[in-house]
Protein backbone atom coordinates (compact mmCIF):
# COMPACT_ATOMS: atom_id res chain seq x y z
CA UNK A 1 0.00 0.00 0.00
CA UNK A 2 3.00 2.40 1.17
CA UNK A 3 4.66 1.18 -2.13
CA UNK A 4 1.07 2.17 -3.91
CA UNK A 5 0.86 5.48 -2.48
CA UNK A 6 4.44 6.37 -3.36
CA UNK A 7 3.74 5.49 -7.04
CA UNK A 8 0.57 7.50 -7.05
CA UNK A 9 2.51 10.41 -5.73
CA UNK A 10 5.54 10.18 -7.87
CA UNK A 11 2.94 10.22 -10.54
CA UNK A 12 0.99 12.92 -9.08
CA UNK A 13 4.32 15.57 -9.14
CA UNK A 14 5.79 14.55 -12.53
CA UNK A 15 1.82 15.30 -14.21
CA UNK A 16 2.19 18.63 -11.91
CA UNK A 17 5.61 19.51 -13.07
CA UNK A 18 4.20 18.71 -17.02
CA UNK A 19 1.74 21.16 -16.73
CA UNK A 20 4.00 23.81 -14.65
CA UNK A 21 6.37 23.19 -17.82
CA UNK A 22 3.60 23.73 -20.42
CA UNK A 23 2.48 26.91 -18.75
CA UNK A 24 5.74 28.34 -18.66
CA UNK A 25 5.83 27.68 -21.95
CA UNK A 26 3.18 29.31 -22.91
CA UNK A 27 4.10 32.24 -21.53
CA UNK A 28 7.52 32.02 -22.39
CA UNK A 29 5.92 31.72 -26.03
CA UNK A 30 3.52 34.61 -25.44
CA UNK A 31 6.66 37.07 -23.94
CA UNK A 32 7.80 36.83 -27.75
CA UNK A 33 7.36 40.60 -28.46
CA UNK A 34 7.56 42.21 -32.13
CA UNK A 35 7.34 45.95 -32.27
CA UNK A 36 6.72 47.24 -35.74
CA UNK A 37 6.54 50.90 -36.66
CA UNK A 38 3.91 51.78 -39.19
CA UNK A 39 1.97 54.91 -41.36
CA UNK A 40 -1.07 55.08 -39.54
CA UNK A 41 -2.95 54.19 -42.48
CA UNK A 42 -2.78 51.40 -44.04
CA UNK A 43 -0.13 49.89 -42.76
CA UNK A 44 -1.02 50.19 -39.20
CA UNK A 45 -4.74 48.95 -39.77
CA UNK A 46 -3.28 46.04 -41.64
CA UNK A 47 -0.67 45.00 -38.66
CA UNK A 48 -3.65 45.34 -36.30
CA UNK A 49 -5.73 42.64 -39.07
CA UNK A 50 -2.71 40.49 -38.24
CA UNK A 51 -2.74 40.83 -34.42
CA UNK A 52 -4.92 37.97 -33.74
CA UNK A 53 -3.36 35.85 -36.17
CA UNK A 54 0.12 36.36 -34.93
CA UNK A 55 -1.09 35.95 -31.30
CA UNK A 56 -1.81 32.36 -31.75
CA UNK A 57 1.61 31.76 -33.29
CA UNK A 58 2.97 33.37 -29.88
CA UNK A 59 3.52 36.77 -31.05
CA UNK A 60 2.71 40.03 -29.29
CA UNK A 61 2.68 42.29 -31.97
CA UNK A 62 3.22 46.06 -30.93
CA UNK A 63 2.21 49.08 -33.57
CA UNK A 64 3.50 52.42 -33.20
CA UNK A 65 2.37 54.93 -35.36
CA UNK A 66 4.34 57.44 -37.26
CA UNK A 67 3.11 60.34 -39.57
CA UNK A 68 6.58 61.38 -41.19
CA UNK A 69 8.57 59.04 -43.49
CA UNK A 70 12.19 59.62 -41.61
CA UNK A 71 11.43 58.68 -38.13
CA UNK A 72 10.32 55.01 -38.95
CA UNK A 73 13.77 54.47 -40.38
CA UNK A 74 15.72 56.43 -37.80
CA UNK A 75 13.66 54.27 -35.02
CA UNK A 76 14.60 50.84 -36.58
CA UNK A 77 18.20 51.99 -36.65
CA UNK A 78 18.16 53.12 -33.09
CA UNK A 79 16.56 49.65 -31.91
CA UNK A 80 13.37 51.00 -30.78
CA UNK A 81 11.42 48.90 -33.51
CA UNK A 82 11.79 45.23 -34.24
CA UNK A 83 10.79 46.46 -38.18
CA UNK A 84 8.85 49.20 -39.85
CA UNK A 85 5.99 48.88 -42.31
CA UNK A 86 5.66 51.90 -44.27
CA UNK A 87 8.12 51.99 -47.52
CA UNK A 88 8.81 50.43 -51.29
CA UNK A 89 12.35 49.35 -51.89
CA UNK A 90 13.71 52.28 -53.93
CA UNK A 91 12.73 54.69 -50.96
CA UNK A 92 14.85 52.40 -49.17
CA UNK A 93 18.06 52.13 -51.20
CA UNK A 94 18.06 56.34 -51.29
CA UNK A 95 17.74 56.18 -47.59
CA UNK A 96 20.54 53.52 -47.21
CA UNK A 97 22.67 55.63 -49.27
CA UNK A 98 21.71 59.36 -48.00
CA UNK A 99 22.10 57.64 -43.95
CA UNK A 100 25.22 55.17 -44.89
CA UNK A 101 22.63 52.32 -43.09
CA UNK A 102 21.99 48.66 -44.04
CA UNK A 103 18.70 48.39 -43.51
CA UNK A 104 17.14 45.66 -46.05
CA UNK A 105 13.52 44.21 -47.14
CA UNK A 106 11.94 40.89 -45.66
CA UNK A 107 9.53 41.14 -48.37
CA UNK A 108 6.93 43.06 -50.05
CA UNK A 109 3.00 42.85 -48.68
CA UNK A 110 0.93 45.50 -51.02
CA UNK A 111 1.12 48.23 -53.21
CA UNK A 112 -0.30 51.97 -52.83
CA UNK A 113 -1.06 53.34 -56.39
CA UNK A 114 0.50 56.49 -56.31
CA UNK A 115 -2.59 59.03 -57.98
CA UNK A 116 -3.24 62.42 -59.58
CA UNK A 117 -5.65 64.56 -58.32
CA UNK A 118 -7.00 67.83 -59.11
CA UNK A 119 -10.10 70.29 -58.94
CA UNK A 120 -9.12 72.45 -62.08
CA UNK A 121 -9.64 69.54 -64.55
CA UNK A 122 -11.76 65.94 -64.73
CA UNK A 123 -8.64 64.30 -66.97
CA UNK A 124 -5.03 64.77 -68.26
CA UNK A 125 -5.88 66.01 -71.22
CA UNK A 126 -7.64 68.46 -70.41
CA UNK A 127 -4.44 69.98 -68.47
CA UNK A 128 -3.82 73.61 -70.28
CA UNK A 129 -0.50 74.89 -71.19
CA UNK A 130 1.68 76.22 -68.28
CA UNK A 131 -0.23 74.24 -65.38
CA UNK A 132 1.72 73.72 -62.24
CA UNK A 133 2.06 69.89 -60.92
CA UNK A 134 2.53 70.19 -57.55
CA UNK A 135 4.48 67.46 -56.04
CA UNK A 136 6.23 66.16 -52.51
CA UNK A 137 9.50 66.12 -51.57
CA UNK A 138 10.04 62.37 -51.47
CA UNK A 139 12.28 62.13 -54.61
CA UNK A 140 11.89 58.14 -54.77
CA UNK A 141 8.81 58.79 -55.72
CA UNK A 142 9.37 60.92 -58.48
CA UNK A 143 9.41 58.11 -61.46
CA UNK A 144 6.02 57.21 -60.58
CA UNK A 145 4.45 60.57 -61.08
CA UNK A 146 6.86 61.08 -64.46
CA UNK A 147 5.35 57.87 -65.36
CA UNK A 148 1.56 58.87 -65.25
CA UNK A 149 2.15 61.91 -67.04
CA UNK A 150 4.27 59.94 -69.66
CA UNK A 151 1.83 57.57 -70.22
CA UNK A 152 -1.03 60.28 -70.72
CA UNK A 153 1.35 61.76 -73.26
CA UNK A 154 2.19 64.91 -71.48
CA UNK A 155 5.92 64.72 -71.45
CA UNK A 156 8.65 62.51 -72.99
CA UNK A 157 11.43 61.20 -71.12
CA UNK A 158 15.07 60.57 -72.11
CA UNK A 159 16.27 57.35 -73.26
CA UNK A 160 17.85 55.24 -70.74
CA UNK A 161 16.34 56.45 -68.01
CA UNK A 162 15.38 54.21 -65.09
CA UNK A 163 12.03 54.83 -63.88
CA UNK A 164 13.08 53.97 -60.00
CA UNK A 165 15.94 56.48 -60.21
CA UNK A 166 14.11 59.03 -62.72
CA UNK A 167 14.23 62.74 -61.74
CA UNK A 168 12.09 66.03 -63.34
CA UNK A 169 15.70 66.79 -64.61
CA UNK A 170 15.03 63.71 -67.03
CA UNK A 171 12.34 65.30 -68.77
CA UNK A 172 13.05 65.55 -72.76
CA UNK A 173 9.63 67.05 -73.87
CA UNK A 174 7.25 69.18 -71.92
CA UNK A 175 5.00 70.84 -74.97
CA UNK A 176 2.42 71.46 -72.37
CA UNK A 177 5.51 73.58 -70.27
CA UNK A 178 4.11 72.25 -67.44
CA UNK A 179 5.56 73.72 -64.07
CA UNK A 180 6.87 71.23 -61.39
CA UNK A 181 6.98 72.08 -57.88
CA UNK A 182 8.17 69.24 -55.30
CA UNK A 183 8.97 71.11 -52.02
CA UNK A 184 6.17 69.79 -50.00
CA UNK A 185 5.93 66.82 -47.13
CA UNK A 186 3.93 63.83 -48.10
CA UNK A 187 1.45 64.24 -45.52
CA UNK A 188 0.27 67.65 -46.73
CA UNK A 189 -0.12 67.06 -50.26
CA UNK A 190 -4.26 66.44 -49.70
CA UNK A 191 -4.20 69.61 -48.09
CA UNK A 192 -2.33 71.75 -50.86
CA UNK A 193 -5.49 69.92 -53.25
CA UNK A 194 -8.14 71.25 -50.46
CA UNK A 195 -6.92 74.75 -50.54
CA UNK A 196 -6.86 74.27 -54.89
CA UNK A 197 -3.10 75.44 -54.92
CA UNK A 198 -2.64 73.66 -58.49
CA UNK A 199 -3.86 71.95 -61.49
CA UNK A 200 -2.38 68.56 -60.63
CA UNK A 201 -1.64 67.20 -56.89
CA UNK A 202 0.55 63.53 -56.46
CA UNK A 203 -1.30 62.14 -53.91
CA UNK A 204 0.15 58.71 -52.19
CA UNK A 205 -2.49 56.44 -51.30
CA UNK A 206 -1.71 56.06 -47.50
CA UNK A 207 -2.07 59.82 -47.01
CA UNK A 208 -5.24 60.03 -49.64
CA UNK A 209 -6.95 57.54 -47.49
CA UNK A 210 -6.53 59.39 -44.92
CA UNK A 211 -7.63 62.02 -46.03
CA UNK A 212 -11.10 60.23 -46.87
CA UNK A 213 -9.94 60.36 -50.50
CA UNK A 214 -10.94 57.20 -52.38
CA UNK A 215 -7.94 57.03 -55.47
CA UNK A 216 -9.94 54.73 -57.71
CA UNK A 217 -12.87 57.43 -57.85
CA UNK A 218 -11.33 60.49 -56.64
CA UNK A 219 -7.45 60.77 -58.70
CA UNK A 220 -7.95 61.53 -62.08
CA UNK A 221 -4.77 59.05 -62.86
CA UNK A 222 -3.69 56.36 -61.20
CA UNK A 223 -0.24 54.36 -60.95
CA UNK A 224 -1.41 50.80 -62.53
CA UNK A 225 -0.64 47.90 -60.16
CA UNK A 226 2.03 46.49 -61.92
CA UNK A 227 4.46 49.28 -60.48
CA UNK A 228 7.74 47.98 -58.62
CA UNK A 229 6.99 50.15 -55.55
CA UNK A 230 5.50 47.41 -53.64
CA UNK A 231 5.33 48.19 -49.89
CA UNK A 232 7.74 46.42 -47.73
CA UNK A 233 8.42 45.20 -44.10
CA UNK A 234 12.17 46.38 -43.10
CA UNK A 235 14.34 45.46 -40.88
CA UNK A 236 17.61 45.62 -39.58
CA UNK A 237 20.01 43.29 -41.92
CA UNK A 238 20.51 40.05 -40.21
CA UNK A 239 17.32 40.21 -38.61
CA UNK A 240 14.82 39.10 -41.59
CA UNK A 241 15.41 35.62 -40.85
CA UNK A 242 14.33 35.51 -37.18
CA UNK A 243 11.13 33.43 -36.24
CA UNK A 244 8.89 36.48 -35.58
CA UNK A 245 9.42 38.32 -38.42
CA UNK A 246 9.31 34.94 -40.71
CA UNK A 247 5.69 34.38 -38.84
CA UNK A 248 4.71 38.14 -39.01
CA UNK A 249 5.55 37.97 -42.74
CA UNK A 250 3.71 34.54 -43.29
CA UNK A 251 0.46 36.59 -41.42
CA UNK A 252 0.92 39.56 -43.57
CA UNK A 253 0.98 37.63 -46.54
CA UNK A 254 -1.62 34.93 -46.29
CA UNK A 255 -4.91 34.45 -48.50
CA UNK A 256 -7.09 35.44 -45.91
CA UNK A 257 -5.05 39.23 -44.99
CA UNK A 258 -4.98 39.41 -48.53
CA UNK A 259 -8.38 39.13 -49.60
CA UNK A 260 -8.84 41.69 -46.85
CA UNK A 261 -6.67 44.19 -48.17
CA UNK A 262 -8.72 43.86 -51.03
CA UNK A 263 -12.04 44.24 -49.93
CA UNK A 264 -11.15 46.68 -47.07
CA UNK A 265 -9.80 49.41 -49.48
CA UNK A 266 -11.46 48.69 -52.36
CA UNK A 267 -8.52 49.50 -54.94
CA UNK A 268 -6.83 51.85 -52.94
CA UNK A 269 -4.43 49.60 -51.87
CA UNK A 270 -3.30 46.46 -53.63
CA UNK A 271 -2.01 42.82 -52.46
CA UNK A 272 0.92 41.49 -53.69
CA UNK A 273 0.48 38.44 -56.44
Amino acid sequence: MKNFKKSVGFTLAALGAAVLLAVGGQKAQAATTLTVGASPVPHAQILEHVKPQLKKEGINLVVKKFTDYVMPNRALTAKELDANYFQHVPFLNDYNKKNNTDIVSAGTVHIEPIGIYSKQVKKLSQVKTGSTVLVSNNKPDYGRILTILKDAKLITLKKGVKITSATFNDIAKNPKKLKFKYSYEPKLMPELLKNNEGTLIAINANYAVGADLNPTKDAIALEKSSSPYANIIAVRKGDQNKPAIKKLMKALTSKSTQNWIKEKYNGAVLPVK
